[in-house]
């Protein structure tokens, strides 16, 4: 059973003068591994075989879905030991429903998970493509100085 969060979230998109409404759930749950291979393959990125997928859906420590007329259009997740390290993961949303604030609302959803799970001092980070670095910056992410091994952002949740 999954947790479905009436985070009902409309937006508006300009039809000639007219605006049309769209319904967006944000649902805390895995995606399946058809639905996450789509998600994926949808945005260009390597695709794993089932079991791997499978394995790797299964052991995350929380996903979240949005859905759009009961279809799966993004997704985010949170991979990592549970105490000292927590990485944000696989933050997709198809193309057709980029630039809507769809990843925002996932992110909103993984933050509230991190803020009640993880402790003071925990490491949260994840890896970014450099154009989407600003996105992340808002989440109180920062980029690792070049210095530092592993060019990635980084959230130490004392430091907020």
């Amino acid at each position: 059973m999954y947790k479905v969060c009436t985070y009902k979230y409309k937006s508006f998109k300009k039809e000639g003068k007219a605006m049309q409404e769209e319904n967006y759930q944000i649902v805390e749950r895995a995606p399946t591994i058809e639905e996450y291979s789509a998600l994926r393959k949808g945005v260009g990125w390597m695709l794993f075989d089932e079991e791997m997928t499978a394995q790797g859906l299964a052991n995350a420590l929380f996903s979240v879905c949005i859905l759009h007329q009961r279809e799966v259009i993004g997704c985010g997740r949170v991979v990592g030991d549970g105490g000292l390290y927590f990485y944000v993961q696989d933050l997709i949303i198809l193309p057709t429903f980029q630039g809507k604030g769809l990843g925002k609302r996932l992110m909103q959803a993984i933050t509230a998970y991190l803020d009640k799970h993880a402790h003071p001092g925990a490491f949260i980070g994840l890896m970014a493509a450099k154009d989407v670095g600003p996105f992340y910056t808002q989440f109180g992410f920062t980029v690792r100085p070049p210095d530092e091994p592993e060019n990635h952002f980084r959230n130490v949740i004392d430091q907020k």
